[in-house]
């Protein structure tokens, strides 16, 4: 009798199940995060309207305004500063004002006055270079982004600048930009002299030592003293850098670049970022510092990885999740993507259309304030009550040092400050414009009460009791501004919102 035999069960390939199940794991990670970027690029075409004839805006494309002319600096004409001067001279008989523009990068008007001339400078845009004395010549109108390579092919580099190469060298002057250049003041620290022409179409040459009032005045003076023709600007070495990063609670941030940043001889620019996912808001801290190595200097490129940046940038608008995924990227990834070494010139050599909101509904806002390092912390904990409480949409905090400024008359920086630079999401609405206004008023009161100040360049939501708080000096100013102007030819929103109010106020008290 034969007895038939059946084969065992086989058993299943373990190694081969574990293969599958890693994989199955693995698609699951990365499934969530490439549908969200995705999503993010297929929804992310450019929806900005061209402004209509007649109309002028600026960056916050919340402050279109009908103007009477928008006037260019020629190209066809060796004398450029006589056709300004007769600009100014029809203005002045014509009985019209004159706002000065660049690349219009502030956010509150201050580049418009309404029915008024804006003075488009962007053609003022000549570079020269004394290299025995490192000073750089630019004209006003003249961008960072071609300064960088103008510099870069000499070995030489901008020596404080904003982190963006977006702007002008007038608009950056005019507004006393910072830079995340450790351990330096203002910008206004690196001018040498600049060139003035002034209401009556006169030109004076303007440094600490000639026109003093006038060189305090204008650096940080909004565009309301005169026209700024050339600027000579401090440069320095072109270096290679090596970058170094330190991931820690918020709570530690201090501390840790007290022990293993601030004192090593070799550091030249550092700036941290804060984690504004929701349910961390605020908690965790990157701290990128880079410091001088020696060795070959990379050479100058465009920016990498761009598409991906702004998809990851532009997916945490409006969420959760994506807030968390940029966390993620910034801290885990960007480093092996991007590199740890750079060049100073590559550093600085990206534009703000990077990131650039294109969006019909909404627009991206500014913030930024100044405090003293003894009361950031105190400062930061009104950020995590005051931005929730608001349902503010937080896309960035990046937090800077400032020395002090020893150089302008409106200071922002009476004494070395913290610097946080916010960026914000808001609706293009009424309603959205109301409730960005409120709590801007309520993070600018904390500035405030922690011994600090806001900046100006941004929307005009101070009231007017807090702007002379935060800038006591700002009644001589205006004082100062219609002694050199006795006419007010140079005048933008800003100064109808703040400085008229100071001249209505000295008039009623005479």
């Amino acid at each position: 009798m034969i007895q038939e035999t059946k084969d065992p069960p086989a058993r299943p390939n373990r190694k081969r199940l574990v293969v599958v199940l890693l994989l199955l794991a693995l698609a699951a990670f990365v499934a969530r995060p490439t549908f969200h970027l995705i999503r993010t690029t297929l929804s992310d075409g450019n929806e900005i309207r061209p402004i209509p004839d007649g109309y002028v805006d600026d960056a916050s494309r919340m402050n279109a305004t009908a103007v009477r002319e928008v006037w260019r600096v020629p190209t066809d004409t060796e004398a450029p500063e006589k056709q300004i001067a007769k600009l100014l001279r029809r203005a002045r008989n014509d009985n019209l004002k004159i706002s000065i523009a660049g690349a219009r990068h502030s956010m509150g008007g201050h580049t418009i006055y309404p029915d008024g001339i804006v003075l488009d400078t962007l053609h003022l845009n000549q570079l020269s270079l004394d290299e025995d004395k490192n000073l750089l010549t630019a004209g006003s109108g003249a961008l960072w982004q071609d300064i960088i390579p103008f510099l870069d092919k000499r070995g030489l580099s901008v020596a404080i600048m904003q982190s963006n190469n977006s702007f002008t060298v007038g608009g950056s002057i005019s507004v006393n930009c910072h830079g995340w250049q450790y351990g330096r003041a203002p910008i206004a620290s690196s001018v040498v002299s600049f060139r003035l022409m002034k209401a009556d179409g006169s030109v004076l040459r303007c440094s600490r030592t000639e026109n003093a009032e006038l060189f305090s005045l204008v650096l940080g003076g909004y565009g309301l003293f005169g026209v700024i023709l050339d600027v000579e600007l401090k440069v320095v070495p072109n270096v290679k850098y090596r970058l170094e990063q330190h991931l820690i609670s918020a709570v530690e941030a201090l501390s840790t670049f007290d022990a293993e940043v601030r004192d090593r001889p070799d550091l030249e620019m550092v700036y941290a970022r804060m984690n504004v996912t929701p349910t961390t808001f605020l908690d965790e801290v990157i701290i990128n510092a880079f410091f001088v190595e020696k060795g070959e200097i990379p050479a100058l490129k465009e920016p990498g990885i761009t598409k991906l940046k702004r998809s990851i940038f532009r997916g945490s608008a409006d969420s959760a999740y994506g807030k968390r995924l940029r966390w993620q990227a910034e801290t885990k990834i960007q480093p092996f993507l991007t590199g740890e070494h750079f060049s100073r010139n590559q550093l600085l050599n990206e534009g703000v259309e990077v990131f650039q909101n294109r969006s019909e509904k909404s627009t991206d806002i500014l913030h930024e304030y100044f405090v003293p390092r003894r009361r950031l912390a105190g400062f930061v904990e009104d950020l995590r009550d005051v931005i929730p409480r608001h349902k503010g949409d937080l896309l960035n905090v990046t937090i800077r040092s400032v020395d002090q400024d020893r150089d302008t008359f409106l200071s922002y920086a009476t004494e070395p400050m913290i610097a946080l630079v916010m960026l914000f999401v808001q609706d293009r609405t009424d309603s959205g414009e109301a409730q960005m206004a409120t709590m801007t008023r309520e993070l600018i009161e904390s500035a405030l009460r922690h011994e600090g100040r806001y900046y100006l360049p941004y929307r005009l939501h101070a009231t007017e009791e807090q702007f002379h708080r935060a800038y006591p000096q700002a009644h001589e100013f205006f004082t100062k501004k219609r002694e050199h102007d006795p006419d007010e030819l140079f005048q933008n929103r800003f100064y109808q919102r703040y400085g008229k109010a100071t001249a209505q106020a000295s008039a009623s008290r005479e």
